[in-house]
């Protein structure tokens, strides 16, 4: 891939990864957009792997006080970091389970533009609903492990291209009444396990591989990504401080309801 190619792909993953808009969806889009081949799932998961970078760089408090929890809970002393470590440990378990079985069974089958016209403007609209509807009470300190879980599942729906991991996890959360930015900050920490296990699964197939170009883009994409995700996580956050998701709503609407009008009409 040229370098031209891998710097729209990790500018794009880097915006749209934990913007409630899809970003699996956007670069399956990129491809139509540009005229250039599919960069092809293995492309996908390194630019991916390079925004868990920016949440761990970003959220490192946060990391660090789930570690040190997580040591005291080994000792037998209640501690709010290692319980909130157990609650993303419950709310990953049912996307392992579920993308085991897409990973085998379906592969790329989902990976089509009218799948994802769909599925931005569905769960797009939904999240408008819920946004609009949804107390804001709730920080993850007041999270449950059945929230959690409930969250999780959620989390399965992501494995449809378009739908938006961390919109649908938004979504969930919000449903429970906790506030925008803490809903973000859990979808954030919740990406972590969900990025190593894919990270994990396609290295082993890159390795195995032993393509060195292959390998080669795919390291500047993730170090690309890293860069343009920070940027894009800290204003976002400012943002759903102070704001509503409206607009990732109405751009999701927009965005679905155009490509239907290209696939159908076009």
């Amino acid at each position: 891939m040229t370098i031209e190619q891998l710097i729209v792909l990790a500018v794009v993953q880097g915006i749209t990864e934990f913007l409630p808009i899809s970003s699996s969806g956007h670069l399956i889009l990129v491809p139509y957009l540009t005229g250039e081949a599919d960069q092809g799932l293995m492309i996908d998961v390194a630019l991916h792997v390079g925004t868990l970078g920016a949440v761990l760089l970003y959220l490192w408090r946060d990391i660090v006080r789930m570690l040190v929890g997580l040591g005291r809970a080994l000792r037998g002393r209640a501690d709010p970091g290692g319980r909130l470590a157990l609650q993303l440990i419950v709310a990953t378990l049912p996307l392992v389970a579920a993308g085991y079985a897409a990973s085998r069974y379906l592969g790329d089958a989902l990976r089509s533009v009218e799948v994802i016209a769909w599925t931005t403007l569905g769960f797009g609209i939904l999240l408008g609903l819920v946004d609009r509807a949804g107390m804001t009470v709730r920080r993850i300190e007041h999270m449950s492990y059945s929230g959690a879980l409930f969250i999780g599942f959620a989390q399965i729906l992501a494995l449809i291209p378009g739908t938006s991991r961390s919109g649908i996890t938004m979504t969930a959360a919000r449903m429970l009444g906790f506030e925008r930015a803490e809903t973000a900050r859990f979808s954030m920490l919740m990406s972590i396990p969900a990025i190593v296990a894919s990270g994990a699964l396609q290295g082993i197939k890159l390795y195995q591989a032993g393509n060195a170009q292959l390998t080669a883009d795919a390291l500047i994409a993730a170090g690309l990504a890293l860069v343009a995700a920070l940027v894009a996580i800290a204003a976002m956050m400012g943002w759903l401080r102070r704001a509503s998701f409206m607009p990732f709503v109405l751009y999701r609407i927009a965005l679905g309801g155009g490509l239907l009008i290209w696939i159908y009409f076009g």
